[in-house]
């Protein structure tokens, strides 16, 4: 196939070095992640891949990816992400031609209606699709050589996290599991501006945890890998979770809340799924039953990159089908 994927990122969504306790425009950008390695994953699949990129490139494309400055009017559908390039949506949905977009987000939590969705979204799980009364769902993919796996862990557990968005994603429940249980926290994120960084700085500090801020590429892959666990207390329906499944492709056990998809990603051999303190405390004595060889076999087979590609696929060809008849 022909494939136009667009966004309005500059390639490479991630950089290899963190900014540390700085701010950042974008804190986290996963999805821009995702997006780049769909289209690498589809180029290795055999698709050509046109890679519509508005703030262009500043690292060669992997192969068999183009880098577009225009539509290719002759792709055979069009890829999107949720509330990006809308235009180019428009124009297809106008002229019947195939299009998808991916949401990665619960749209009412960012102040906008579930309701405008249409079956040409999807969504990255089906707790998420469901809320949008949608079932289209795709997993996110990761690529494992950029993780670091492990068996050996050190005495710590590590909290990750846009920190614009610190609370809701559970920091303080983490701070405080780190305090009454008394473990090393390392908690890793940054945000838009030094007063929120600030902020958790001081939080962290009260409770003697280790704030390390934005960290990517090498420092990331070792923090994850040398943790004992990845808390994740989210308070919110959470869309994905994609620092969970990075946690368990460095061998590391989740320990999450029980909202929106976490459920569906941690399965009782990876982690734990927990609802009061109580679980999390149990959760934080059981993290070393946990084998690091399952999590890294479950994120292998459900959200390696490849995988995923190979999903979207499956989600065009049902597309043009529908649009050819």
């Amino acid at each position: 196939m022909r494939l136009l994927l667009s966004s309005d990122h500059r390639y490479p969504a991630f950089e290899k070095l963190g900014s540390g306790r700085h701010p950042k425009l974008f804190p986290s950008g996963s999805a821009y992640l995702v997006h780049d390695l769909l289209a690498r994953g589809l180029a290795e699949l055999g698709h050509d891949v046109f890679y519509l990129l508005r703030e262009g490139a500043a690292l060669p494309l992997p192969s068999g990816v183009t880098l577009v400055s225009e539509p290719i009017p002759d792709a055979d559908i069009l890829h999107t992400v949720a509330y990006h390039d809308e235009d180019l949506s428009a124009v297809k949905q106008s002229g019947r031609k195939p299009w998808v977009t991916t949401c990665h987000l619960d749209l009412e939590a960012r102040g906008k209606e579930r309701s405008r969705t249409t079956d040409n979204w999807i969504f990255v799980s089906q707790t998420l699709a469901n809320l949008h009364g949608r079932r289209r769902f795709v997993f996110n993919g990761i690529d494992p050589e950029e993780y670091i796996y492990s068996e050996s862990k050190d005495d710590y557990f590590v909290f990750m996290s846009a920190m614009d968005w610190g609370t809701e994603k559970g920091l303080e429940t983490a701070l405080a599991l780190s305090a009454e249980i008394g473990f090393e926290l390392v908690v890793a994120g940054t945000a838009r501006d030094y007063e929120i960084i600030n902020r958790v700085q001081a939080m962290c500090e009260k409770v003697k945890a280790r704030y390390v801020g934005d960290v990517r590429g090498t420092e990331k892959a070792e923090l994850l890998a040398g943790a004992r666990g990845f808390l994740f207390p989210t308070k919110v329906n959470e869309a994905f979770g994609l620092g969970m499944v990075e946690a368990m492709m460095s061998g590391t056990p989740v320990i999450c809340s029980d909202k929106g998809a976490c459920p569906e990603l941690v399965s009782p051999e990876v982690g734990f799924v927990c609802r009061n303190d109580g679980d999390y405390v149990a959760a934080i004595h059981k993290s070393a039953n946990i084998s690091s060889a399952a999590c890294r076999d479950k994120a292998m087979k459900e959200f390696h990159y490849l995988r995923m590609a190979a999903d979207y696929v499956v989600e065009y060809e049902k597309e043009i089908a529908k649009n050819g008849k």
